[in-house]
Order: C-alpha cells, then sequence, then structure tokens
C-alpha cells in the first residue's frame, strides 16, 4: 500500500516537473515576443488598430492549436492516436479541421476587429484592411502553429511524454513568438499597397475562404463535426477578444510610455493560459477517461489540479517582471521599476488564475455532461477569458500600482 502510495506521488511529481519546466521555457520564449512588441511600439501607436486585433489573433491561434493538441492527447490515452495524416485518420482529420476553423475565424475576426476600433473613434485602417491583415498573417501563423503542434504531438508519443502538460505550452508560445511579428509585419507591408492590389488580394481571400467552406461538405462526418463545434464556438469567442484588444488599445498611452509593461503582455498572456490550458487538458482527459466525474462542484481528486495552478503561478509570475524590466533595460527602454513590476504580474495574475480554475472545471464539467467534447471547448474559452479577464485585470492593477 506504502509502496502504491510512494509510486503515485513520483508519477504526480512527474507530471508536475514536467509541466513547469515546459511553462518556464515557454514564459522565456515568450519573453522574446514581449520585447518585439516594446521594441514597435511607434507603430501600434501609429497604428492602434493593431493593438486591439493582436490579443484575438494570437489567441485563436493558441485557441485552435490547443484544441488540436487536446484531442490528439485523449486520442493518446485512449489508445486511438497513430501517425497517420490520412482523412480518414485522427491526426489527419483534427489537421484539416484545424486548417479550416483558421481560415473562417481569421475572416470573422478581421470584421470584428475593424468594428471594435470603429467604437474607439480610430479610422486609420478600413475593413479591408483588416479582414487582409487577420486572414493572411492568420493562415501563415495557423500553418506554422498547427506544424509546431504536430512536431510535438508525434514527438510525445514516441518518447512517452504526457501531451496535456507539455502540449499547451508549446501552443501558446509557438502562437505569441509566429502570430505577432507577422500580423506587425502584414498590417505595415499591407497599408503601404496600392488600393487596387489590396482589392485584388481582398477577392482572393473571399476565395480562399469559399473554397474552405466548401471543402467541409467533402470531408468525413467526423471531421465536419469537430469544425461545427468549433466554430461556432470560436466566433463569438474571437469577439470577446477583440474587447481585450480594445482594454489595452485604450490604455495605450501608458503602456506605450513604460515600454516595460508592453514586454509583460505576450509572457503574462501566455502564461495563464499555457497554466489553463494545461488544467483544461488534464480535465479533459480525466473525464474521457473516467478517472473525474462531471459534477457541479468538483470532486475531491481534482483539488491537487487547482493546486499545482497556483504552484506554476508563484514560480512564474515573479520572473516573468523580472525578465520584462531586464529586457526593458537592455534595450534603453522605460519600466516603472523591478518592484512595481512584480507586484502588477504577480498580483494580477493569481486573481486571473482562479477565475481560471473555477471557469475551466465549469467549462469542462458542462460540455461533459451535455454529450459535447471538453478538448473542443475547454482550452477556447478558457484563453478568451484570460483574455478579457487578464487584460481588465492587468490594466487595472497597472493603474491601482501605479
Amino acid at each position: 500500500m506504502v509502496t502504491l502510495t510512494l509510486v503515485a506521488v513520483a508519477s504526480r511529481t512527474r507530471l508536475v516537473m514536467t509541466g513547469l519546466v515546459a511553462l518556464l521555457l515557454s514564459a522565456l520564449a515568450a519573453s522574446v515576443a514581449g520585447m518585439y512588441l516594446g521594441s514597435v511600439r511607434d507603430v501600434l501607436d501609429l497604428l492602434p488598430g493593431l493593438m486591439v486585433l493582436l490579443p484575438p489573433s494570437i489567441n485563436m491561434r493558441g485557441s485552435i492549436s490547443g484544441v488540436l493538441a487536446s484531442r490528439l492527447s485523449s486520442s493518446m490515452h485512449l489508445g486511438e492516436f497513430e501517425v497517420d495524416f490520412g482523412t480518414l485518420s485522427v491526426l489527419g482529420g483534427n489537421i484539416r479541421a484545424s486548417f479550416v476553423a483558421t481560415v473562417l475565424i481569421a475572416f470573422v475576426l478581421g470584421f470584428f476587429a475593424w468594428a471594435v476600433t470603429g467604437l474607439l473613434g480610430e479610422t486609420g485602417i478600413g475593413v479591408i484592411d483588416f479582414v487582409l491583415i487577420s486572414v493572411i498573417s492568420g493562415i501563415i501563423s495557423g500553418i506554422i502553429v498547427i506544424a509546431i503542434t504536430i512536431l510535438v504531438a508525434v514527438a510525445s508519443h514516441r518518447y512517452g511524454v504526457d501531451l496535456d502538460m507539455i502540449g499547451a505550452p508549446t501552443v501558446t508560445t509557438s502562437g505569441d513568438i509566429v502570430t505577432l511579428p507577422l500580423l506587425v509585419m502584414t498590417g505595415v507591408v499591407l497599408i503601404t499597397l496600392d488600393p487596387v492590389v489590396r482589392g485584388v488580394l481582398f477577392l482572393a481571400v473571399l476565395g480562399v475562404v469559399a473554397a474552405s467552406i466548401v471543402s467541409t461538405r467533402y470531408l468525413p462526418e467526423q471531421v465536419r463535426g469537430i469544425v461545427r463545434e468549433i466554430v461556432p464556438l470560436l466566433i463569438p469567442l474571437s469577439l470577446v477578444g477583440t474587447f481585450a484588444g480594445m482594454t489595452y488599445a485604450l490604455d495605450l498611452d501608458r503602456l506605450v510610455s513604460f515600454a516595460a509593461l508592453l514586454i509583460l503582455i505576450p509572457p503574462f498572456m501566455g502564461g495563464c493560459g499555457s497554466i489553463g490550458g494545461i488544467l483544461c487538458s488534464r480535465l479533459a482527459t480525466g473525464m474521457h477517461t473516467g478517472v473525474f466525474a462531471p459534477h457541479i462542484l468538483p470532486e475531491r481528486d481534482v483539488y491537487p489540479h487547482f493546486a499545482t495552478t497556483y504552484l506554476y503561478a508563484i514560480v512564474l509570475l515573479p520572473l516573468m517582471a523580472v525578465v520584462a524590466h531586464g529586457a526593458s533595460l537592455v534595450m534603453g527602454l522605460s519600466s516603472p521599476g523591478l518592484l512595481e513590476m512584480g507586484i502588477i504580474a504577480t498580483g494580477a495574475g493569481m486573481i486571473v488564475l482562479t477565475f481560471v480554475n473555477i471557469v475551466s472545471y465549469a467549462t469542462a464539467s458542462m460540455s461533459f455532461r451535455y454529450g459535447l467534447d471538453p478538448d473542443n471547448f475547454g482550452i477556447p474559452v478558457i484563453t478568451s477569458v484570460i483574455d478579457l479577464m487578464g487584460a481588465a485585470v492587468l490594466i487595472a492593477v497597472i493603474n491601482l500600482v501605479l
């Protein structure tokens, strides 16, 4: 009995440490995206509409690829996964569904960002430009992040690593590092093009969107089912993400004046999203395998997973503040100070992760109880909640501390 307990503790510790290492690496990598964001503060000041589009674009990359990673992880635990890219295979079907969702959500997101930017009274970027920026950068970054997700899934399957613990951090970080520069560069390039050229590109984008919609009719029923579940969910969640971008845009002057805060945003949002993603993946896998029952209130065995999110936060959040402050000094940018950065990152993060625990369990439990796949709902819902709530809490704490 004692031996079994020790084995269980050792296994649990190994899982937690695997997740912590993945989170630490992803936080440091996401800081690179933060440094880039700090370095293009002048572009954001000239084109504030990009700040509205930025959070939901990154969120959608993470959500779509996060769903892909979570579904593949569940298939591994159920013994259904194999490295097969055929249309009828688990891997091949999920890849196709992810690409269709990437195109459709990027198209819708362009219109949402344009509408929300209009509410702010900003008219620098038109609706066609928003759609072009969103779709072109979304397709390119989406392909790259999906490819990274597949590589991680195949590697974890081959080497026996639990994809639940490394999928979300890898996907979130990849989304940050890839999406952010591609979005900014696409925006800068497109606004310099002749209006006729942009019109032709818009027609091409409409053709790609139409082809994606038509192609779903020829996909297997299982793949169409994935698209039917995640696209209607991601459309309203992408709108939520644009309001998160609006929150940052409204306080853009302060963020630009203290560039260290801009550097903090990607690792902060990505780190909280990764922690939430790990929790969502573990809850989904537990419900698929029967370890957790989808009760209204969490079972006793769920609470250690909640505690783990706070453990990760205690390690990660102060580190993010140190890295953001140090990077701002190295780059010759302004910072409110190391202590202030630490209070902002840790205080805001602990508040956000409390909501993450509640929303993650509620989403997984409710979706499973109503016959839906928690893999499709957990990560998109939690990353969108983190986007909006994280932005609101972070800005509120910034204003409170500074």
